[in-house]
């Protein structure tokens, strides 16, 4: 097949090994094979950024496998052009790319239409953009905002800049004994002045996992819209909008093995039909004069300017990755990893690990008495790479009672040799700084 009649890349997977003058792997049953049959070390081989490396900081961002990587150097390379705008052929064939790539999504989160996909920069533009667009418009003095303690900074400050414009107020969830969001707490404190809810669907820092349905149910019972915070969900859980029956659902490339740099809002049609603006530019418009402005329809409302073309094409790659292993074969491969670290880490003298017994893909833990930039630092000396600070969650760090934690957190390449590195690592710790 000629450089010129290949498909651009973001309709299909990657070429396959023999097509790329490669040996087919031993284990010829694709990805999910590999995992299935605990076979990491051939799925690690997909991930160049990974090697030896114990790479244990997915939840901050995830490494990318050799797919999403191929998908955008051809891209930016042979396939490269602008979308929507030019009239020539491969400007044509990366405008059915790109579009393409928003049918996915639509399938990947089970929305309606591929109308309901805005394309951002990532979850936190998503929520700024919601809360700008809805709640500065449908939000007035005396209305409530409920979010929960565990929240991500960008689950925050966005809904307190537009409560202090408005004259709204914040009002927060508490968690149960066990860290998650207590559903309980949130029927009672919940009231008809409460307009929107926003709520993490995992834990950043704790992977805990909410109940979406429930707390939708809870949201729409006091006449609120709910937002759901979904970055550290899509890259381990199945995520079915109509069956969640969410209002708005956020996301990010980067840390579904994709690019930096995009991500998703889904939002209901009749709701983003309703919205102006996020953005004025360039694509986002009906008709220009100077006189007045109109818009375009919704999604494309709210995508102003050149968008990113490429990290569109690697979110589409990165999506067929992971379908192609499985969100189930991933959560259940990540849950054993997790299992196996805290049942280790809690036999250890002087760690405390946060978080429930079934933490998705994330365990935070301190070891008394050390900094967990410390612990960070000694453990990168053993090539094992951790997040350590407040994780963008400071008032839950108060919560907790600290200041920061070393956080753990796995992904699809992450194998036994991890947690095994991580528990020797913190055993250094402890040697390091005497603390037993």
């Amino acid at each position: 097949m000629s450089e010129d009649t290949k498909p651009p890349f973001g309709l299909s997977l990657s070429k396959p090994a023999a097509e790329r003058g490669e040996a087919p792997s031993a284990n010829a049953g694709g990805p999910f094979d590999k995992l299935r049959t605990n076979d990491v070390l051939s799925l690690r081989q997909d991930f160049p950024g990974v090697g030896n490396w114990h790479y244990l900081d997915s939840a901050a961002t995830a490494q990318k496998p050799s797919a999403v990587i191929e998908a955008i150097a051809r891209a930016y390379g042979p396939d490269y052009a602008t979308v929507h705008r030019g009239v020539y052929e491969r400007s044509a064939n990366m405008t059915l790319a790109y579009e393409a790539a928003r049918r996915k999504v639509a399938g990947f989160i089970n929305a309606q239409s591929d109308s309901e996909i805005v394309y951002v920069r990532g979850a936190t533009e998503g929520i700024n953009l919601v809360a700008h667009s809805w709640a500065a418009t449908q939000l007035k003095s005396g209305d409530r905002i409920l979010l929960s303690m565990l929240e991500h900074h960008s689950n925050i400050v966005p809904w307190q800049i537009v409560a202090e414009q408005v004259g709204a107020q914040i009002d927060v969830v508490p968690l149960t004994a066990d860290g998650k969001i207590d559903l309980d707490a949130m029927q009672a404190m919940i009231t008809p002045a409460h307009k929107m809810v926003a709520l993490a669907h995992v834990s950043n820092v704790l992977g805990s996992v909410l109940d979406v349905r429930r707390a939708a149910d809870i949201a729409h019972g006091a006449g609120a819209k709910i937002l759901i915070d979904g970055c550290q969900a899509v890259p381990r859980l199945s995520v079915d909008v109509q069956a969640l029956d969410c209002d708005f659902y956020v996301f990010s490339a980067h840390k579904l093995y994709g690019p930096t740099g995009i991500g998703v809002l889904w939002g209901r049609k009749p709701l983003l039909d309703a919205m102006p603006p996020y953005q004025g530019g360039g694509s986002m418009i009906d008709k220009v004069t100077f006189e007045k402005t109109t818009y375009a329809p919704a999604p494309t409302r709210f995508e102003a300017g050149t968008p990113h073309i490429t990290g569109v094409v690697g979110l589409s790659a990165a999506i067929d990755y992971v379908q192609a292993i499985g969100l189930e074969a991933i959560h259940a491969h990540e849950c054993t990893l997790v299992g196996k670290a805290r049942a280790a880490l809690e036999g250890i003298n002087s760690v405390r690990v946060f978080g429930p017994e079934d933490s998705a893909g994330i365990l935070s833990f301190e070891v008394e008495g050390v900094h967990p930039h410390d612990v960070g630092t000694i453990l990168d000396e053993t090539g094992v790479a951790i997040r350590a600070g407040h994780h963008c969650a400071q008032p839950l760090m108060r919560h907790l009672g600290v200041e920061a934690t070393a956080r753990a957190s796995f992904g699809i390449y992450s194998d036994d040799s991890d947690v095994d590195a991580l528990v020797k690592g913190i055993e250094r710790v402890r040697k390091i700084f005497a603390n037993d």
